[in-house]
C-alpha cells in the first residue's frame, strides 16, 4: 500500500501473521484472512491469561460453533474473530470503556461481509458464549475470591482441554473448512 493511502486510513495499522498490513479501525473485507484469524485466536489466551493453563480464544470459538445449532455454527466460530485484530478487553474494562464496543462491532460487520454472514452473532450464539463461560470458569480458573454473579449452569458433558496454540489454530481451521466449504 502506498504511504499516502496508509496516511488516509489513519496510519494505525498492524502487521498480521501472514505479513499483511491491517487497519483494525478502517478494515476492509478483502483484507481479512482466515489464516490470520486462526493464528491470532490460537495464540490469544482467554481471561487475559489469568487461568491455570493456556486456553485459547480459538478453542473457545470451536466449542461455541459446536454448541449452537447448524444455522448459527458459522457465527459461533467467528463470533470473536474481531479479537484477532483488536485483542479483547476483560468485561469489567469493557463496561467502563464503552467506546470499544462500536469498534468491535464495526470490525465484526466487516468480517461478516468477508465470510458471507448476515448481521451480527445471534442471541443463541451469545447465550452459548455466556453459558460456556461457566464451563471455562470451572475448568481453567482458580478458586474464586468472590462469586461470579449471573453465570448460568454449565453445559453438561463439555470437557475443555486447553489445546496448544498450534493445535487450536489447526482445529479452528478444520472447523472453518467444514463450515465454509470452498471458502
Amino acid at each position: 500500500m502506498a504511504r499516502d493511502d496508509a496516511a488516509s486510513r489513519g496510519g494505525a495499522w498492524i502487521q498480521t501473521f501472514t505479513g499483511r498490513q491491517f487497519w483494525p479501525l478502517d478494515a476492509r473485507p478483502e483484507e481479512v484472512e482466515i489464516e490470520d484469524v486462526a493464528h491470532a485466536l490460537g495464540m490469544l489466551c482467554r481471561f487475559n491469561g489469568h487461568c491455570r493453563r493456556f486456553y485459547s480464544v480459538a478453542e473457545h470459538s470451536v466449542w461455541v460453533s459446536h454448541l449452537v445449532g447448524a444455522e448459527d455454527a458459522r457465527w459461533g466460530l467467528l463470533h470473536d474473530a474481531a479479537e484477532a485484530y483488536l485483542s479483547d478487553l476483560p468485561k469489567p474494562l469493557k463496561r467502563v470503556l464503552p467506546e470499544f464496543d462500536p469498534w468491535e462491532e464495526r470490525l465484526l460487520g466487516v468480517i461478516a461481509v468477508r465470510f458471507g454472514l448476515t448481521g451480527l452473532p445471534s442471541a443463541r450464539v451469545k447465550e452459548a458464549d455466556w453459558r460456556l463461560l461457566a464451563n471455562e470458569k470451572v475448568t481453567f480458573m482458580a478458586q474464586e475470591p468472590a462469586p461470579w454473579h449471573g453465570l448460568p449452569a454449565p453445559f453438561p458433558g463439555v470437557e475443555l482441554e486447553g489445546w496448544s496454540p498450534e493445535e487450536a489454530k489447526e482445529r479452528f481451521l478444520a472447523r472453518y473448512r467444514a463450515l465454509f466449504p470452498g471458502g
